[in-house]
């Protein structure tokens, strides 16, 4: 569904009084600090209780203790969920400011689709198990999926609707590529499974290591689009009239969100909902102004990620639920209540 944007999100974005910006400021603090609350929630909290000392210990010293080792082992899934998250949410609000839709997600325009097949494709037809190994695949079967969207919807000439439109359409037949393939290969059925409901809890060093360079890429471009894409929300003959390039910025803001969600997706698999509910949150307080809205998006979109991942942990001890299940319990309803909330506005 694409909505438009509201005539009030199209005026010239005037900058914020001074108090407005303090208190803007003082909300990221506000941000941050809870953040790192959540974060060391996500340590702690398990199959195994940590204290706080405990945490404090493992963090900072090593003598080599079990809490120690569950500390270490806990901190690699943390990191991720910080990375991811802030990723999802970079990029979601990035392709509501680039489609003119407070509603649109990463999936939007097929890139989680696209990382999913590539995966299938892998596992099926490559013989690749480890998550070393189909990392790369997810992350440039997005980039793929990313560079056609961007062909069909027109390459210079691109539009919302038509990004939209071609995002959908590919989305729809990949997911049926998907489906085929795992039901006719319960190999790869079986391997897939955990991979597709999205996970923090393969984690390692070794994941972070191969997706961060992509996802510092993606984040510095996002933060740098910010200023043309509030000119893009005024309108095409208005940002054209201030200076902006409407075909680069439209091919960067694609190139940042395939950047963002193809690496959060390769490293933990699909995980919905986040990339649409913290930014459209986050508008509702801030403004239309994406010189906002970004920030506040990479620091709260971690806190529902990993607040979900934890979650998840505390709901079916002792084993978990994935966090991409428990984004979607959450997100559902969330995105009713947001539609209805938006068509009740409109009429």
């Amino acid at each position: 569904m694409l909505v438009e944007s509201p005539p009030e999100q199209r005026a010239e974005t005037a900058p914020a009084p001074p108090t407005r910006r303090v208190v803007r400021a003082f909300g990221l603090l506000v941000a941050v600090a809870i953040l790192v609350l959540v974060a060391l929630a996500s340590i702690a909290i398990g199959a195994k209780e940590l204290s706080l000392g405990q945490v404090w210990h493992g963090l900072f010293e090593d003598s080599g203790t079990y809490g120690d080792v569950v500390v270490a082992e806990r901190l690699s899934r943390t990191v991720l969920g910080l990375l991811a998250g802030a990723a999802l949410g970079l990029a979601g609000a990035v392709l509501q400011a680039l489609t003119r839709n407070p509603l649109a997600d990463p999936g939007l325009l097929g890139i989680n689709a696209g990382a999913s097949a590539a995966v299938v494709t892998a596992i099926t037809y490559f013989g690749v198990t480890s998550l070393s190994g189909y990392v790369w695949f997810a992350f440039f079967g997005a980039a793929a999926v990313g560079a056609l969207v961007w062909f069909l919807g027109g390459s210079r000439g691109a539009t919302p609707v038509r990004l939209a439109l071609a995002g959908t359409a590919i989305s729809a037949a990949l997911y049926g590529y998907l489906q085929a393939v795992m039901i006719m290969d319960e190999a790869a059925l079986g391997k897939m499974r955990f991979w597709t409901v999205g996970s923090l809890a393969s984690a390692t060093d070794s994941t972070i290591t191969q997706v961060l360079p992509f996802l510092l890429t993606g984040t510095v471009l996002a933060l740098a689009l910010a200023r043309p894409l509030n000119a893009m929300a005024m309108g095409d003959d208005t940002a054209k009239a201030l200076g902006a390039d409407l075909n680069r910025t439209r091919a960067l803001s694609m190139l940042a969100a395939t950047v963002l969600c193809g690496a959060a997706t390769a490293a933990c698999g699909p995980i919905v909902f986040v990339g649409l509910m913290v930014p459209h949150v986050v508008r509702s307080f801030t403004g239309p102004d994406l010189r906002w809205i970004l920030p506040y998006a990479a620091i709260l979109s971690p806190v529902l990620l990993l607040g979900a991942d934890v979650l998840g942990r505390i709901v079916a001890r002792p084993s978990e639920l994935q966090v991409g299940i428990v984004t979607a319990i959450l997100g559902g309803p969330v995105f009713i209540f947001l539609v209805r909330r938006r068509r009740t506005a409109q009429l």
